[in-house]
């Protein structure tokens, strides 16, 4: 089976052309080789796929005859990718978070329209108040 439409069928990839598009950029090596969306794979192949920043590590147990559900998803393939991995994604989170919170920053041109209407002068008269 091609390593495109494996990737695809193991539910990697939502679409058959993103999991092409993935491998011509280079983010699946299969065997520590980079591979082409036509390699073909077979039992026991080492794939490292690069997605959302991290390396998933899997090897290939069978093939299936086309796309499976999620549940049997582990009878074609074996996940062993480190749990470091996911905790390093966990850790960028958190630094973007810290460099910059929602909604801080520069205000948008609504914003500044309901500042400017909060603070509107015109339809206060401060001699009245005094």
């Amino acid at each position: 089976m091609r390593i495109d439409k494996f990737l695809w069928c193991t539910r990697y990839f939502k679409t058959r052309s993103l999991a092409t598009d993935a491998i011509k950029k280079g983010h699946v090596t299969v065997n520590n080789q980079t591979a082409k969306p036509s390699r073909e794979v077979y039992p026991m192949d080492k794939i490292v796929l690069r997605k959302n920043q991290i390396n998933y590590e899997l090897t290939v147990l069978d093939i299936p005859p086309n796309r499976v559900g999620a549940k049997l998803v582990d009878i074609y393939r074996k996940d062993t990718t480190p749990k470091e991995a996911f905790e390093h994604l966990e850790l960028l989170k958190y630094s973007k978070d810290y460099y910059r919170a929602k909604g801080t920053g520069r205000p948008t041109k609504k914003d500044r329209r309901d500042i400017d209407d909060y603070t509107d002068d015109s339809s206060v008269d401060y001699d009245e108040i005094k």
